[in-house]
């Protein structure tokens, strides 16, 4: 199968640190691709929270190091052409990207944890960070590591396939947090990634789940179903670490993900969890951010507290949750342009507007289920 790639094509290009960028419609179409690469034609492409932070650009510790630089890395697309050494892959394959690739080699990436590669940021080693060291995906086609992409099923859709990455970081927190099987797990920040980590831990048999929030987005979290309805705690006018206990019968949550970032929520998370129990840290605190930590009930408690960071290894099981139905996604694609329509859907996604959870941007041809821009047509 033959595909005829166009010359030029429309990408938001990053011109500088300060928040500049154009759509610009004259940027040249990768058509070469190297060993175990392809060229992708881009189907959609959602925001991630980073990426605004990207565009205000420093000192934001993932700014490119040059321009002109385009980002984005949550995306889906179909492949058109294939380099070398690709065996995984066919032209016409419906893929989703993953971020990372490591460089295969250091000790790190040997041991399955590529996000952590030991080598990050350094081109000549094969590592890509793409959107972040290596260009992304605001563009109509990209080059991409055969590795980096996982093939979707046909009863995934690419809007619902851009959505991979938010709920491969989920899943990969949750696995190295833990759920417990007919437990109770709490989340603190239903944004994207707190709305991903409940709905995959009671798919991975979370009985209950609580979430931590405010305003819209909590509300959500009860209408699209990612938190138990009696189990939704507002932090402005509610004690969350006395409304946790209570709904545990005073022993606590048996996991709890932190994905807020906030100040002081580590420590609410540690007197919110029970004995034995487990707290994951997904949420981006500002470069600054300090806090002071009880740590006699960390040790007394017996608690477990990790990090995570990215989705090593997690995509395929979140295609496979989303192609079996136990992971609903679509619910949270709240707004939809076009890729010329970029700064309205940055505005709308940074300011939360219309109840906004999150934004797909189509690079090409929009799908008819889709309004041109605005809000999903249901």
């Amino acid at each position: 199968m033959e595909y005829e790639l166009p010359s030029k094509q429309t990408a938001v290009v990053l011109t500088g640190t300060n928040g500049q960028y154009e759509i610009r419609h004259d940027v040249d179409v990768p058509n070469d691709p190297g060993f175990q690469e392809v060229i992708v034609k881009v189907m959609a492409i959602a925001i991630c929270g980073t990426d605004p932070k990207l565009l205000k650009g420093k000192p934001y510790h993932y700014c490119p190091d040059s321009y002109p630089f385009i980002i984005g890395h949550e995306w889906s697309g179909v492949v058109v052409k294939v380099g070398p050494g690709v065996f995984n892959l066919k032209v016409g394959d419906r893929v989703a990207g993953e971020a990372h690739r490591g460089c295969g080699v250091c000790e790190n990436c040997k041991a399955g944890r590529y996000s952590l590669c030991l080598n990050y940021g350094k081109d000549e080693t094969g590592h890509r960070h793409y959107g972040f060291t290596t260009e992304g995906a605001y563009q109509q086609y990209i080059r991409y590591s055969c590795g980096s992409l996982t093939v979707l099923p046909d009863n995934v859709s690419f809007a619902e396939a851009a959505m991979c990455d938010t709920a491969g970081v989920a899943f990969h927190g949750l696995e190295r947090g833990g759920v417990k099987p007919g437990g109770t797990y709490c989340v603190i920040g239903p944004g994207p990634i707190g709305f991903m980590a409940m709905k995959i831990a009671r798919a991975l048999g979370a009985a209950h789940v609580i979430c931590i929030g405010r305003g819209a987005r909590l509300k959500a979290a009860v209408e699209l179903g990612a938190c138990d309805p009696d189990m939704a705690i507002d932090f402005e006018t509610q004690d969350p670490v006395a409304e946790v206990l209570r709904i545990t019968g005073g022993v606590g949550a048996d996991n709890v993900c932190e994905a807020s970032g906030a100040h002081d929520a580590l420590n609410k998370a540690v007197a919110m969890c029970r004995k034995g129990g487990s707290i994951v840290l997904l949420g981006t605190p500002p470069e600054s951010h300090r806090e002071e930590i009880l740590l006699k009930p960390i040790t007394f408690k017996e608690l477990s507290v990790v990090g995570s960071r990215g989705n090593p290894n997690a995509t395929q099981a979140v295609v496979n949750l989303m192609g079996s139905g136990q992971l609903r996604v679509k619910e949270m694609i709240t707004h939809t342009y076009p890729l010329t329509s970029f700064a309205e859907g940055i505005d709308t996604f940074v300011n939360r507007k219309e109840g906004c959870v999150k934004v797909v941007f189509f690079p090409n041809e929009i799908p008819e289920e889709y309004l041109p821009s605005g809000k999903v047509q249901r």
